[in-house]
């Protein structure tokens, strides 16, 4: 079996063995009965750290939170949610105190479930992934076995919770007892929906130093590589001493190959479990969700090295994904935009929902939630409006935020069954992203913040999407460094049959175990000879070049030297949103990007006056009809666009009907005149104050 092969097995959280009936499994998953996630608002609640065996461990409570956990679960409390138009709760199941030590709670679990179904509220149930071990050894001795030893002389807990310990989550005694908490919520509790919390921290690097994982990894090297490739790899092929490395300190690139190995392992270990837990609960009632948190979303983390979290491999094992990376909605007073649009779009292209804080107050608000977040998950996010508070809060939103959730219930038939039309693709490179914790991070986020706040219709994809590129009208990879020989003949191929590609920095110049080739690997397609070799360890530097055009085949190719910050980020740190000030050149970047696709983009949106209003543009081809969601970002600091001139290109034979602007601000829907000419659409959004919809219907 060749790696690609392989890789689709790790994608699909199976087995080597199990690779052959990959297509069969997703053939089968044609026809969900999981519909109800697609057909119907996704509105929560959640409630999972009140229980008071956990409240009473950690300390710190106030007299009353007992009470109020006791009134979480009153049918008064239920029966309010209803009225909010909350479409699920989350609620406490297991939080790894122990079955028996966790009975009272699971009790009254089981009555807020019942109850929560009365009122046609579907339920998800909390599992959680540590274990507080001092009630838990009560019941399971044996789980001592489970626990990671002490990474570089410090035990490997929660956070500063000390009674709550890791595990090698892959431990057969603990997937056993898992199985058993899953068994419970589906069979007895009716769970909607199981979610797994704590994913990001499963895999970490500490977690993996468990002796069973080092065997595991020992395994996994001679299962995946041939004795030849291990030889051509590490030097060797008898991998019996091998161990998973330790380290503390930062890294710039991953160059080491054991270190490369050992994440491709983590990624691996984190598919596989999930792989299990769905195979689990698709066999028990396939109409329940599944839901884990890798927390950190799109933000800059390099997840696959810090995590051992690859989304292309993790998400198919799920149908929704949490992200806590902050990065609310917001324009910051040095100008910088910010938003979770990358996370949702990630999502997106992998076909799985995004679930995150969107109210602005509360146990479980976001501090900076409200109104934009909420339409933020509304436009980017598939078919849910996030998590609005706790089971208490939530009660108490504020009128502004009660009108975005009813405004989402009556127009939900706008934001069901859609597909974003996007003209751009940018690659997320498995080997770029996860070996090298600087310049590709840097230049992936800022090439991300200039299309988005250039209002340019892109897509994030994967190693995979590079298959079917057909969709797209230019090929972006910022500064993709390390591509294999097949990703670049489907490049080359993509190129030749017309499509732009708009590629800068280091792109092509190594090869996906990270080794430096002598001139870039898409040298005929890019025509710039590669900056000369510095030595192993050191960086690239940029060449000092203008941005070069070239037609190849039928296509447009641009390259240019360098995405230059307007902020510089230190070494090592993760590209978090403190540095995603606009580049220096983005008007440079967007210009390459205009031109490699023809000049001509599926929409243009006119602000002269900002860049704080971002765009999409979708369809919905079974209601013949195109959606353009603007979002306002400076709308938290009382700004209000006017005059807004939206120019759509209409598909092939269709002619526009109408056109009706919706908000929830206000709840003013208007009907807008359009101008058609040259097969485009024109019309103008008189005002925008946070978020406005304007409906396309079409005809033949």
């Amino acid at each position: 079996m060749n790696r690609r092969d392989f890789m689709r097995g790790v994608a699909a959280g199976l087995s080597v063995t199990q690779v052959p009936n990959l297509l069969l499994a997703d053939e089968a998953e044609a026809a969900s009965p999981r519909a109800w996630l697609k057909n119907s608002p996704f509105i929560a609640v959640g409630s999972w750290d009140d229980m008071p065996i956990f409240q009473r461990r950690t300390g710190g409570a106030p007299t009353w939170q007992e009470a109020d956990y006791r009134r979480e679960h009153s049918e008064e409390t239920v029966s309010k949610l209803k009225d909010v138009g909350v479409t699920i709760a989350i609620i406490d199941f297991f939080k790894g105190f122990g079955l028996q030590a966790e009975k009272e709670h699971i009790d009254l679990a089981r009555k807020l479930a019942a109850l929560c179904h009365k009122y046609d509220i579907r339920v998800g149930l909390y599992v959680g992934s540590t274990i507080a071990y001092e009630t838990f050894l009560l019941e399971e001795p044996d789980a001592e076995e489970w626990f990671v030893p002490d990474y570089f002389g410090r035990p490997v807990i929660y956070d500063h919770q000390t009674f709550r310990k890791r595990v090698y989550f892959m431990h057969p005694g603990y997937v056993e007892y898992i199985k058993r908490v899953v068994r419970l919520g589906v069979e007895d509790l009716k769970a909607d929906m199981i979610h797994f919390d704590n994913t990001s921290m499963q895999a970490r690097p500490a977690i993996l130093q468990h002796p069973l994982a080092i065997q595991d990894f020992r395994e996994y090297l001679q299962n995946t590589h041939s004795p030849e490739e291990l030889k051509k790899r590490l030097g060797f092929s008898n991998v019996k001493y091998v161990l998973p490395p330790k380290f503390d300190w930062p890294l710039r690139v991953i160059d080491d190959p054991l270190f490369q190995l050992w994440t491709d392992f983590r990624c691996h270990q984190l598919n596989r479990y999930y792989g299990i837990m769905k195979q689990l609960i698709r066999g028990l009632n396939p109409a329940v969700v599944i839901d884990n948190n890798p927390s950190s979303g799109m933000s800059g983390t390099n997840t696959i090295w810090d995590q051992g979290v690859n989304y292309a491999g993790l998400y198919p094992q799920l149908d929704i994904s949490w992200t806590e990376e902050g990065d609310d909605a917001t324009v910051t007073p040095e100008g910088i935009l910010v938003s979770k649009i990358r996370t949702y779009k990630v999502g997106s292209i992998l076909g799985t929902q995004i679930l995150t804080y969107t109210a602005s107050s509360g146990h479980y608000g976001a501090g900076e939630g409200g109104r934009l977040a909420m339409a933020e998950s509304m436009v980017f996010n598939r078919q849910s409006l996030g998590m609005v508070g706790g089971l208490l809060d939530a009660i108490d939103l504020p009128a502004e935020e009660r009108d975005y959730i009813n405004f989402y219930h009556q127009n939900f038939e706008n934001y069901r069954d859609v597909e974003n039309l996007a003209d751009v693709a940018v690659l997320y490179s498995y080997a770029t992203m996860g070996f090298n914790n600087d310049r590709p991070a840097v230049s992936f986020m800022l090439a991300t913040q200039a299309l988005i706040q250039a209002r340019v219709p892109f897509d994030i994809i994967f190693d995979e999407n590079l298959k079917d590129l057909s969709k797209y009208r230019v090929l972006l990879l910022a500064d993709q460094e390390c591509l294999d020989d097949e990703q670049m003949g489907l490049i080359r191929k993509y190129v030749e049959q017309g499509g732009g590609l708009v590629a800068t920095e280091q792109t092509s110049l190594y090869t996906t175990w990270r080794q430096r080739r002598p001139d870039f690997g898409l040298k005929d397609l890019l025509q710039v000879k590669a900056p000369a070799w510095r030595g192993a360890g050191r960086p690239e530097e940029d060449l000092k070049i203008a941005p070069v055009r070239n037609h190849v085949g039928r296509g447009r190719v641009s390259y240019l030297a360098a995405i230059k910050p307007a902020i510089e980020k230190p070494p090592t740190v993760r590209m978090d949103s403190r540095y995603w000030k606009l580049p220096l050149n983005w008007r440079e970047l967007i210009a390459a990007v205009r031109w490699a696709a023809g000049d001509s983009l599926s929409l243009e949106v006119k602000t002269p006056q900002t860049l704080n209003v971002v765009v999409e543009l979708m369809e919905q081809k079974g209601k013949n009809r195109r959606l353009v969601h603007l979002l306002n970002y400076a709308s938290r600091q009382g700004s209000t666009v006017s005059n807004i001139d939206v120019d759509v290109e209409l598909p092939q034979g269709k002619q526009i009907r109408q056109v009706t602007l919706l908000t929830p601000d206000g709840g003013k829907r208007e009907t807008v005149t359009p101008k058609v000419e040259s097969g485009r659409v024109r019309f103008t959004v008189p005002q925008l104050q946070t978020y406005t919809c304007a409906v396309l219907e079409l005809e033949s």
